[in-house]
């Protein structure tokens, strides 16, 4: 079991992000996880920095937690042999500490760039898959060309790789994209506790770790952790289907207007007691999945971390999953 922390790159602006990070590593954590967006989700979170550049940094100031991205899209925003060099140049200056999550994204990060983002959910798993094949093909080392269905690589060679490809975890909520989890991943990665996200990579031969999203808020006490959840991170209550679709944060907004601090409580561990975070982390341990990121949406980043250092490393990492029936 591996415990990461969610550095939420739409609440805090960059510097902030790398601070958090160093106090992650001094608290014990694992790995942080950012997340890779041109927009937040809505605008009062107020912030979207290029993850890529608060990587590098936080790879400068930290010595031995993990570093990735959770996720990239390699498709629209940015093509396929740009993020191959990127995830390259960061395995380097992380001396292997990084972790490529990727996945086929949302609307609200890729239409920004003016060249469409399918409609069909089909093509945009065509488009990953196509661009795992770049990212592995240039991470091969030479000059490459490919010519895909949707994509296309011309006589292109990434120059400094690391000795060793960093490991690529793919995002999933399907058989089709946990097909492509245990095809050209290394790695599965998820958001919700549903055991048969983890049996489909399996059953697809699928060996790798896998990844998932705790969302809790912390604060000194149940309401105000609700209350600042629901500010900011109601667009999770959502679902998935909504969440890739819609463009922009004031559509976020507008079709989270009905969400409550109730449906907050039923989503997110929230409040000072400790037992009610590691009951939802087991819901994901039981799932499957051994590599767990504390999503909080609390108000105080501080409070949370120092929380996590004297209440849940040690009964967090002692979370095996139940056997049928207890």
């Amino acid at each position: 079991m591996q415990i990461g922390y969610k550095l939420a790159a739409e609440a805090f602006g960059p510097a902030e992000l790398v601070r958090q990070a160093v106090l992650a590593e001094q608290a014990g954590f694992d790995f942080v996880e950012i997340s890779d967006h041109f927009h937040p989700w809505l605008d009062n979170q107020g912030h979207s920095p290029f993850a890529w550049t608060v990587l590098g940094s936080i790879a400068a100031k930290t010595s031995s937690i993990g570093l990735a991205t959770g996720v990239t899209c390699p498709t629209v925003r940015y093509h396929p042999a740009v993020i191959a060099q990127a995830a390259a140049t960061l395995a380097l200056l992380s001396e292997g500490r990084f972790v490529l999550g990727v996945g086929s994204g949302e609307r609200l990060n890729e239409h920004v760039v003016g060249h469409g983002f399918p409609d069909a959910v089909s093509t945009r798993h065509e488009m990953l898959r196509e661009a795992l094949e770049i990212i592995r093909l240039l991470w091969s080392g030479g000059y490459r060309s490919y010519e895909g269905k949707h994509l296309r690589l011309e006589d292109a060679r990434v120059f400094d790789l690391p000795e060793q490809s960093p490991p690529i975890a793919v995002a999933a909520s399907g058989r089709a994209s946990t097909r492509i989890a245990a095809e050209l991943g290394d790695g599965l990665f998820a958001t919700e506790d549903k055991p048969e996200i983890v049996q489909d990579y399996r059953d697809a031969g699928g060996s790798g770790p896998c990844y998932a999203e705790v969302p809790m808020a912390w604060a000194p006490d149940e309401h105000t952790a609700a209350r600042a959840a629901l500010e900011t991170s109601r667009w999770a209550v959502t679902g998935w289907k909504v969440m890739s679709e819609l463009p922009n944060p004031v559509n976020f907004d507008a079709a989270t207007t009905t969400v409550r601090e109730q449906d907050i409580l039923e989503k997110f561990a929230c409040g000072p007691n400790p037992s009610r975070y590691t009951d939802r982390a087991q819901r994901f341990v039981d799932a499957g999945f051994d590599r767990l990121v504390m999503q909080n949406a609390g108000p105080d980043p501080d409070g949370f971390i120092d929380f996590y250092r004297r209440e849940l490393d040690g009964p967090l990492r002692q979370l095996r999953p139940k056997a049928a029936g207890d």
